[in-house]
């Protein structure tokens, strides 16, 4: 029951969520009890289908991950993980510490078959949909075969979660050109090629948010950059705006006749729309939220997570990634440069 905004706010989400979703047969809230029990007021008829499990410790923002979880076996992450773990639930969903959640399920519940590390997917607006960003954060030092599971997975999420029919794959790069990028960016545009998807090649930055991407592959340390970058220029140009629409008493006018586009720009770049990033390639349904998440984030990102445990994605990504591993075999370098 990790978030910035305590209980009452994640608790707020949650049950919202149970009342749309009639498969949710019980929510388990994994937390201090005597933070929790207080807010289940609102519960309603809805209370029993929810099953508080007090936990004594919690991992803290600024405690190293995998350092935290070795001290503190009974926090609130640990013993969520445990649950999809033993078969008690089928996925876990977390607005605590991100790197605690990552280091939690691959320790926890491991990678799937195939997979050497798991990727963070951010969907991301478009001018008339959405992007999958993958990897935003989990894998910081990403190798060619690790982007190539990333551009599997991105594309099962796509189709099998998003809806889209064949996704529109890309790598992003410094260029266009396949000769352009790094090591990293060249190996991996070769081993996609190979792939059995809509591989449209390299992508630049100024591509992101146009009508050409479905998904868009990198490793964590320039996703998470990206990520961040995106949200705090959204923010920023937002602030900005409205300086300016109300720095004079004309402009204050024209704003008030345009107060429905603003609100459906802002509901366009509005995160909550999606409520958290799947944790793909582990053997479980991992969501991660963001710790200022509000109720309608979480409501949105239980959404989600319904329908990655109703459309298997995990299945798909075993099978996807078998495929391309032994069609890549062939291709394997040096252990240090895989």
């Amino acid at each position: 029951m990790g978030g910035d905004s305590g209980c009452a706010v994640i608790i707020g989400g949650l049950l919202k969520a149970i009342d749309r979703h009639d498969t949710i047969q019980t929510m388990y809230l994994v937390g201090d009890e005597g933070s929790i029990r207080p807010a289940l007021g609102q519960a309603g008829h809805l209370a029993s289908r929810i099953e508080v499990v007090h936990s004594p410790e919690v991992l803290s923002m600024e405690e190293k991950p995998v350092v935290g979880l070795r001290r503190k076996k009974n926090c609130s992450l640990a013993m969520a993980t445990d649950l999809v773990k033993h078969g008690q639930a089928d996925a876990v969903i977390s607005a605590g510490n991100t790197g605690g959640m990552v280091a939690a399920a691959t320790i926890k519940l491991r990678t799937l078959p195939g997979v050497d590390r798991p990727g963070i997917a951010t969907v991301m607006p478009t001018k008339t949909g959405n992007f999958v960003l993958l990897d935003a954060g989990a894998n910081v030092e990403g190798k060619p075969r690790h982007l190539m599971h990333y551009a599997i997975m991105g594309d099962i999420y796509a189709r099998e979660v998003l809806g889209k029919d064949r996704p529109r794959v890309g790598l992003l790069s410094v260029g266009t050109e396949e000769a352009k990028g790094n090591d990293l960016t060249l190996e991996t545009f070769k081993r996609c090629q190979g792939l059995d998807l809509n591989f449209i090649g390299n992508v630049e930055g100024h591509d992101l948010f146009g009508e050409k991407l479905d998904v868009v592959v990198c490793n964590g340390f320039v996703g998470n950059i990206v990520l961040k970058t995106c949200e705090s220029l959204a923010l920023r140009m937002m602030g900005w705006l409205k300086d300016e629409l109300t720095a004079t008493p004309i402009r204050k006018i024209g704003a008030a006749l345009s107060k429905n586009a603003f609100r459906d720009l802002k509901n366009r770049i509005d995160t909550d729309n999606y409520g958290g990033a799947p944790l793909l390639g582990v053997n479980g349904v991992v969501t991660i939220c963001h710790g200022s998440a509000s109720d309608r984030a979480i409501c949105n990102a239980v959404q989600h997570t319904v329908e990655a445990v109703d459309h298997q994605i995990n299945g798909h990504i075993i099978d996807a990634v078998a495929k391309a591993n032994l069609t890549n075999v062939q291709r394997e370098p040096t252990p240090n440069q895989a």
